[in-house]
């Protein structure tokens, strides 16, 4: 899955004149700030109706935690995301994304349950950005506010990532913006083909309490 992702500064800089360009009254800078997107939290995106601020994560009809992927695989069987993969298509900006090797490891190298989890940011080699697949929808909060939230599609993970886990998300090209949330057929082949390569870079972090307490 991809459970928390990444806007530097440096690619923030590339994503505003992106964002300016396609604006249509929906998205300041002032909206968001660069730097680690957790879920809940809210970010850009971008879609047919230019770029917009949304949260991430649907809310879960079950409990109060919220759907932050689908899986490209089954998301149109899904009646929850049928109708906004079909309709509100989008583009989620990033200059990549974690993931957390399954095996962790205790010092020396050695495997340990229990221990913290290796953590890696996935990018695009070469690329200040990296462009997730996603689709948005609108929902009401308990006090009856809207407010629209998105979800990232995954998908198998190929062998640049698969050695620490075993999905990864729908990767887009940056001229495949427009086929992405316009074209039907584009949509159902992206959802099959696999992921670019990527480069995975260790990083530090503490376990991954935060996310995984409000993650179905």
């Amino acid at each position: 899955m991809c459970g928390r992702y990444l806007i530097e500064d440096e690619a923030y800089a590339d994503l505003l004149l992106i964002l300016n360009e396609l604006n249509k009254g929906n998205f300041a800078p002032g909206d968001f700030a660069p730097g680690e997107v957790f879920p809940t939290h809210v970010a850009p995106v971008i879609g047919n109706e230019g770029a917009a601020i949304a949260k991430w994560g649907f809310p879960h009809w079950k409990n109060s935690s919220v759907i932050i992927n689908a899986r490209a695989e089954t998301a149109l069987d899904k009646s929850m995301f049928r109708k906004a993969l079909r309709e509100r298509r989008c583009v989620v900006p990033s200059s990549g994304f974690y993931e957390w090797s399954r095996s962790g490891s205790s010092e020396g190298g050695r495997k340990s349950k229990g221990k913290p989890k290796d953590k890696y940011l996935c990018r695009q080699p070469g690329e200040h950005m990296l462009y997730m697949a996603g689709f948005s929808n609108t929902f009401h909060d308990a006090l009856g506010n809207k407010y629209d939230a998105f979800t990232i599609l995954t998908t198998v993970a190929n062998e640049s990532i698969s050695s620490i886990h075993d999905r990864m998300p729908v990767i887009l090209a940056a001229d495949e913006f427009d086929q992405w949330t316009q074209d039907d057929g584009f949509m159902e082949y992206v959802l099959h083909r696999p992921g670019p390569e990527l480069s995975l870079t260790l990083t530090s972090d503490k376990p991954l309490e935060y996310y995984e307490s409000i993650l179905d």
